[in-house]
């Protein structure tokens, strides 16, 4: 009822009276009051009710200590959740923001004046940067989970365990331990970040001088900056890269040759990875000592795990009581175990830190190189020399990968397939020049005629048309493509991939509706304004006006058009269901005569129906 089952539904109504608890006091002058008179309202309350809940338990009050111990566990929940998802993320990206400051070339004071000029702007971009952060680190988490031993990462809690419930924990778990841990989260992510990001710029800055600062603008009078740009990078292409570029494949690929190497080198294969070839090689010799672990093995799981059926209160209560994590396996101890564990943190620190100067160094690089052909010695944003060397990188490691699954086959096989992957090429920059830039250029201007014009020029000016920044912020928003053309078509492109694209179907289903929409919308108003309205003989300005009011006011009326339609078909759906509901027996109407001369045609209803009519 109360949602302590981890529906949050109780969330809603503390939240409300929590923000009222602190709205009057010193916290107005703040830029942030928002964020802080929720924390301190839900501090203060908390901090009421164990006052209340002691009183109610120093003088016996059963009722009124249980009715307080739940109020509080409510209250303690919701405080957590604004911690979790609101400070803790907002701490991670302010702490990236210092720590990259060297490589935009801005300082403390840069920030104090962006933040003080828009405070609500800046604490959602650095919150948001600070989420992204979060989310590809719990996703590479996931990865090495796929690829370690089961019970490594048992510090970490595994977000695909079916029992694994946050609102139980935080209900179980004590504030210390929940502080605890927000604590030793904090330093590992900071720890990260330096490792990952402040110390690489110090090493590129000492190594490489006339490398950094990169050139970055994030403000601009233009309908789409580069932060826009930015977005759309995280939104449309590092997905689709993700997703289409077999990168997971390829990083997990890197992350089991790395864990095998080290392995090997520090001889921690069996703690690393298990070893489940051995018992497999090995297991008609131990087939007749089951219960009994062979020497050399430890198991830090002394207490039984629970039993599936047990439910997840149970669960939760094995996991807090129990030393070991739930999935664990034995595995082989060395001699000098903790110093070759830490020899190993030592090799994974130098790891990420050369993997990390190569990220921030190697795309920017090859993207400087390859737009200099283009523009010269003139400073290009670096969100688009990054991309292009993304990209060229990405080409050619797959280049490579691709020919080096080719070569065994022989050179008649290596030229088939290198004419199937021309036409492929050739077919994919067909459907990227119409998806990507002929709609684009068309939806953008109509954007530009529809929205921007009649809203920022005034009828004595001229506007000046920028189609391809306006569909940039069109993009973002991918969903308006699909609601421009049937959503059904969009599965089987996606299904299909880019080695089986369909250039005829994408043409004829996806492409061609939208483009002749979008031509009709641009050019039926064009021709009443520029070629009805003057031969009918109106003045100038009446031109004028009708040239730039013709496109929103017929939006307007396609708007109204559309929603007219839209009622109708409702009120005739409503009709039809009455009428249903009320005449309608098994298939057949009865006792509903349409007209009154056709009354004798209609066939007089069976008694069985008669019966379930009445």
């Amino acid at each position: 009822m109360l949602g302590l089952d981890g529906s949050l539904v109780f969330l809603v109504s503390f939240s409300i009276c929590n923000c009222q608890v602190c709205s009057d006091t010193f916290v107005q002058a703040s830029h942030f009051e928002g964020l802080i008179t929720t924390i301190v309202g839900y501090i203060l309350l908390a901090m009421t009710l164990i006052l209340c809940h002691g009183l109610a338990a120093l003088v016996r009050f059963q009722r009124s200590r249980r009715l307080l111990g739940v109020c509080y566990i409510v209250v303690k929940v919701s405080l957590l959740v604004v911690v979790e998802i609101g400070v803790f993320p907002l701490i991670c990206g302010w702490w990236l923001d210092i720590c990259s400051l060297e490589m935009f070339d801005a300082s403390l004071k840069d920030r104090e004046l962006s933040f003080k000029s828009a405070p609500g702007t800046t604490m959602f971009l650095h919150w948001l940067v600070g989420m992204v952060y979060v989310f590809y680190f719990a996703s590479f988490i996931l990865l090495l989970r796929e690829v370690l031993r089961p019970g490594v990462l048992w510090f970490l809690r595994n977000l695909n365990d079916p029992d694994f419930n946050p609102v139980q924990e935080m209900i179980h778990l004590p504030i210390y331990r929940h502080l605890r841990r927000f604590i030793l989260s904090v330093v590992v992510f900071g720890s990260i970040v330096l490792l990952m990001l402040w110390l690489p710029i110090r090493l590129i800055k000492l190594l490489l001088p006339t490398f950094l600062p990169y050139n970055v603008m994030l403000y601009s009078d233009a309908p789409v900056s580069e932060l826009s740009l930015e977005l759309l990078l995280l939104q449309v292409v590092l997905p689709a890269l993700l997703e289409q570029g077999h990168t997971r494949q390829w990083l997990k690929g890197l992350v089991r040759a790395w864990t095998v190497s080290a392995g090997y080198l520090l001889d921690l294969h069996s703690y690393l990875l298990g070893e489940q070839e051995d018992n497999d090689a090995n297991q008609p010799v131990n087939n007749n000592n089951n219960n009994n672990p062979p020497p050399g093995h430890h198991n830090n799981n002394n207490n039984p795990a629970p039993a599936v059926g047990e439910g997840l209160h149970a669960a939760h209560q094995a996991i807090l009581q129990q030393g070991g994590p739930v999935g664990f396996q034995p595995y082989h101890r060395p001699l000098r175990f903790p110093f070759r564990i830490v020899l190993l943190i030592a090799f994974m620190c130098l790891t990420l830190l050369v993997a990390s100067l190569m990220c921030l160094t190697l795309p920017v690089f090859t993207g400087r190189w390859l737009m200099s052909f283009w523009t010269g010695s003139s400073k290009i944003h670096e969100l688009y020399t990054a991309a292009c060397g993304l990209y060229v990188c990405w080409l050619s490691i797959r280049g490579v990968t691709v020919l080096l699954a080719w070569m065994p086959q022989g050179r008649t096989v290596i030229m088939l397939k290198v004419q199937e992957w021309t036409l492929m090429i050739l077919k994919t920059l067909v459907v990227a020049l119409l998806v990507a830039g002929v709609i684009p250029l068309l939806l953008g201007l109509l954007f530009e005629l529809v929205i921007v014009a009649p809203l920022r020029v005034p009828l004595d000016q001229t506007p000046l048309f920028y189609p391809w920044q306006s569909c940039y912020v069109l993009v973002l928003h991918c969903s308006f493509f699909k609601a421009c053309n049937d959503c059904k078509h969009y599965p089987q492109v996606y299904a299909n991939g880019i080695r089986n694209i369909d250039l005829q179907f994408i043409i004829r289903k996806l492409a061609a509706p939208v483009i002749s929409v979008l031509l009709l919308s641009l050019c039926v108003p064009y021709v009443i304004a520029a070629g009805v309205v003057p031969a009918v003989g109106v003045t100038p300005e009446m031109e004028i006006l009708m040239q730039r009011r013709i496109y929103p006011f017929l939006l307007m009326v396609v708007s109204l058009i559309g929603i007219l339609s839209f009622q109708i078909r409702q009120f005739k759906r409503l009709y039809e269901h009455i009428k249903n509901d009320k005449y309608l027996v098994g298939q057949r109407l009865v006792n509903y005569e349409r007209k009154a001369g056709r009354a004798s045609s209609v066939p007089p209803p069976n008694p069985k129906q008669s019966w379930q009519e009445g």
